[in-house]
């Protein structure tokens, strides 16, 4: 049925050594392309946020290992637009909008894009996409991949979004080909409910060995700015934050906090307004939009906060942080504690504890850690585990796996 085939690489990316002085993205290693098979990635689209960035490096390190990935946008926004201002070099854009969460009609739209295109397999990355996925596969008999991202049933604090979101996963995935989880504790969720260990496969994400020059290094006992970057949503905890600041202003420490990325609605902006006004912290807290140059303004910072309640996969913005050789402090939720070894990498704390998060800044303020240490320790494990070409290579193994089944 397949008229292309992967052949499976065995060399591993190559890591350009990157001093702390220097700013550089390291080459596409250098590999023989022995076919090329087409694969059409179903995701939302509308935002661009740590999904969406698996999307885009996926989209653009794919062509190395002999993959070709486009996307179909069901909620054109943000990413596709991304796309589009990047002429091709994340993959091609489609914009096949949904009318609503069950506009199932969308499936025969991708099903005759597949045909159309000649694309080989499908790869959808929600479960709204994952029930096109499935409809498409059975008209036009391809296989399909399901890539989770986190887990449906406590992605939000929408109740029941979650339960509808799960629902229509389950359903979904009953006829799925294979399963990407971004993390060993996915895995474990998976597995927990039936799905066969042959079908699951840990990629973990991956991001660009970018690490920026900095001006300088922060000093214990100074004022420190610490940044969170994140989609501002109600499960990423910037609430605990918030508190843990007014905690450490009232013991003497100077510390500042940078919020950079939009807000997901009004109703947790206004929230978040307020909750800035009862802890009187409206001085220490700096806000901006979106970015997407992370990079960039992860050098800016002294350190990384990321207070997530629950529904994280592995987050791509930790691993970000790390390849910039910055501190990350975050919570001990889903599959971040697989990057992040807690005092040498970065530091933990538990989720929707504000004392916990204040004690674990505290330490890294007042030099209870080695900013330094600790910071070339998150960068050298990037390297080791968290590369984009490692994520793409891994994947289009499991393409590889899939299509000699088949």
């Amino acid at each position: 049925m397949l008229q292309n085939t992967i052949t499976s690489l065995a060399a591993d990316p190559v890591f350009t050594t990157i001093t702390p002085k220097t700013f550089t993205t390291p080459a596409a290693p250098t590999l023989h392309r022995v076919a090329t098979t087409r694969v059409l990635q179903l995701v939302n689209g509308e935002h661009f946020s740590g999904a969406e960035r698996v999307q885009s490096h996926l989209g653009r390190c794919l062509p190395t290992y002999g993959v070709q990935a486009d996307f179909a946008c069901v909620k054109p926004g943000r990413f596709a637009t991304l796309l589009d201002e990047h002429g091709g070099a994340w993959g091609v854009c489609h914009r096949t909008p949904m009318l609503n969460r069950f506009d199932i009609r969308t499936a025969w739209r991708i099903a005759k894009l597949v045909k159309t295109e000649k694309y080989d397999l499908l790869h959808a990355h929600t479960p709204r996409t994952a029930m096109l996925a499935a409809i498409a596969s059975r008209i036009i008999d391809v296989p399909w991949v399901y890539h989770v991202h986190s887990p449906a049933s406590r992605d939000s604090t929408r109740q029941f979004t979650n339960y509808a979101n799960a629902w229509i996963e389950t359903q979904s995935l009953r006829k799925c080909s294979h399963l990407i989880t971004v993390s060993e504790s996915l895995r474990q969720d998976c597995l927990s409910k039936g799905v066969e260990e042959s079908r699951v496969t840990v990629v973990h994400n991956g991001v660009p060995a970018i690490r920026p020059p900095r001006t300088s290094t922060p000093v214990p006992g100074k004022t420190w700015t610490i940044g969170m970057v994140a989609l501002m949503r109600p499960r990423k905890g910037l609430e605990f934050v918030l508190e843990a600041l007014s905690l450490l202003a009232i013991q003497g420490h100077d510390v500042r906090l940078r919020c950079i990325g939009p807000f997901e609605n009004t109703e947790y902006e206004t929230f978040i307004n307020q909750r800035i006004s009862e802890l009187v912290v409206e001085n220490r807290v700096e806000r901006v939009g979106f970015t997407s140059d992370v990079p960039a303004v992860l050098a800016q910072l002294d350190a990384m906060v990321l207070p997530s309640m629950f529904g994280e996969g592995l987050p791509m913005v930790v691993l970000e942080a790390m390849a910039a050789g910055l501190p990350v402090i975050a919570t001990r939720v889903e599959g971040t504690p697989e990057a992040i070894r807690d005092g040498i990498d970065g530091l933990l704390a538990q989720p929707c504890n504000s004392d916990s998060l204040a004690d674990a800044i505290r330490t890294l303020i007042t030099g209870g850690v080695d900013w330094n240490t600790m910071a070339e320790s998150a960068c050298e494990r990037h390297a080791a585990h968290f590369s984009d070409w490692a994520m793409a290579k891994r994947t289009a193994d499991v393409y590889c796996k899939l299509f000699a089944q088949n």
